[in-house]
């Protein structure tokens, strides 16, 4: 991933939040048809490793072994010259687009084994359901509608060999600009401008 020097992020803190705060990523793994991407939710299982399942059916549950790259997306958004202060005293500004995403490299091992897949499934329904006024478990469905979803799918592990970060957030630009981008995603309010808005009011205080 090209990722200059003013964008990089290498916190561990703030990687692993950014994937707990957006679980659902993109595995992509190089299978005898060529590169194969799938598109899954995973824990964060610990500072090096990663859990998630898939159907049976699936390429990932026959690449036990393989190398693969998980990809997990933040907040996005297009970002305007009209919000940076200094385009109204220079015109020399031109638009992009700010987002944080978080790549993890490393080895899938695929887990065939129901009393762990249950274990999981019941830790990522759980967190997922923790928000709903009345959470449903695992434990609310029948027993035989359990035991035969389990045997339709194999959870899978990612240990972690390497991670990058990149934060593209505006770091390039003077503080007033920064505020401005951010008072602007605020008005707009589109479609995770608020979280965009956000994330880099939090990165500027933690880094000023």
């Amino acid at each position: 991933m090209y990722t200059p020097k003013t964008f990089r992020e290498t916190n561990p803190e703030v990687l692993h939040g950014l994937m707990r705060a957006y679980p659902f990523a993109t595995v992509v793994v190089h299978a005898a048809s060529g590169f194969v991407a799938n598109h899954l939710p995973f824990e964060v299982a610990g500072d090096a490793l990663l859990h998630g399942h898939v159907a049976r059916g699936n390429e990932l549950a026959q690449m036990d072994g393989a190398e693969v790259l998980v990809i997990f997306q933040g907040p996005d958004g297009y970002i305007s010259p009209n919000w940076y202060p200094s385009k109204h005293e220079t015109g020399r500004e031109v638009p992009t687009w700010n987002y944080a995403v978080v790549h993890v490299h490393g080895r899938l091992q695929v887990i065939d084994d129901a009393v762990w897949m249950r274990q999981f499934l019941e830790t990522l329904t759980d967190r997922h359901e923790a928000m709903q006024p009345k959470p449903w478990h695992v434990s609310d469905a029948p027993a035989d509608h359990v035991e035969k979803s389990l045997k339709a799918i194999v959870g899978i592990a990612i240990t972690i060999e390497r991670i990058e970060g990149k934060f593209k957030l505006s770091q390039n630009h003077p503080v007033r600009n920064q505020a401005g981008v951010v008072d602007g995603l605020r008005q707009r309010d589109g479609d995770g401008d608020a979280e965009l808005a956000q994330l880099m009011a939090h990165t500027k205080e933690g880094k000023s």
